[in-house]
């Protein structure tokens, strides 16, 4: 149940926000709200992998 939840959320994540990777953001000039999605984004992939 809480693995299907967040493999919704990672789609979720996958469609709402960008991916910085691919726009190659330095972490060291990332701002502060970019920096809280991109730890959103591990957090919920992480744990959609579990």
């Amino acid at each position: 149940m809480k693995k299907k939840i967040f493999q919704i959320l990672a789609g979720l994540n996958k469609k709402i926000f960008p991916s910085y990777s691919k726009n190659q953001l330095d972490l060291q000039k990332a701002s502060k709200i970019q920096k809280v999605i991109i730890g959103w984004k591990l957090w919920v992939t992480k744990n959609s992998l579990d």
